[in-house]
């Protein structure tokens, strides 16, 4: 599943998540940004083993800071509460299924 979440929403959707969530940190005028979010729609239609959030870096600056996102997209792993991977940059499909087995 892909959701769109805020800040506000992170702590019980990511961190309490019973499933590993790859979160998109991304921008609205990121081009890589745009590449990217058509993958990320196919790999969430297919998968159920884990979800997708997608979080607007504007919109979400104390998260920014915090998990150091300094460009975009940041695509990271948290399982069980913890950062458990990360990607920056226009990623493959295949190389982003694998950083979430």
């Amino acid at each position: 599943m892909l959701k769109h979440i805020t800040e506000a929403e992170f702590e019980a959707e990511v961190l309490k998540s019973d499933k590993p969530v790859l979160v998109d940190f991304f921008a609205t005028w990121c081009g890589p940004c745009k590449m990217i979010a058509p993958i990320l729609e196919e790999i969430a239609a297919a998968e159920d083993s884990f979800d997708i959030a997608k979080i607007d870096i504007d919109e979400a600056e104390d998260l920014c800071d915090k998990y150091g996102v300094m460009s975009v997209p940041t695509l990271i792993k948290f399982a069980g509460g913890e950062e458990a991977g990360r990607k920056i940059g226009l990623t493959s499909k295949q190389d982003l299924i694998d950083m979430m087995k």
